[in-house]
C-alpha cells in the first residue's frame, strides 16, 4: 500500500479525508490519484488539470523527490512509499 498525506489547505475541500490515513494500491501517481479520487470524488478535478497533468500550483513528491512527469503522471510509487501532495502559494 501507498501512504498519501497532503496539506491541512487540501482537507478543507475533502474533509473525508481529514484525521484518516489515506492508505491506497501502490502504482503510478495517476492511479494512486484515481484512488483517493475513489474515497473522496472530485479530488483529482481538483489536483489536475483538463489534460489530466498536475495544475500549475500543485506540487507532488514521491517520498522526498519531487514528481518528474506532471503531464502523465507515470512516475512509480512503491509499496511502501509515501506521496505527498501540496499547493504552492502565490499571490501578490
Amino acid at each position: 500500500m501507498t501512504t498519501v498525506e497532503m496539506t491541512s489547505h487540501l482537507y478543507r475541500y475533502f474533509p473525508q479525508l481529514e484525521n484518516r490515513t489515506i492508505q491506497v494500491p501502490a502504482g503510478s501517481v495517476s492511479e494512486v490519484l484515481k484512488a483517493v479520487d475513489e474515497i473522496a470524488p472530485g479530488f483529482t478535478d481538483y489536483v489536475l488539470d483538463d489534460q489530466g497533468g498536475l495544475r500549475r500550483h500543485v506540487f507532488l513528491s514521491i517520498n522526498n523527490a519531487l514528481v518528474v512527469d506532471r503531464k502523465t503522471l507515470s512516475d512509480r510509487v512503491q509499496d511502501g512509499g509515501t506521496v505527498y501532495i501540496f499547493q504552492a502559494l502565490s499571490g501578490g
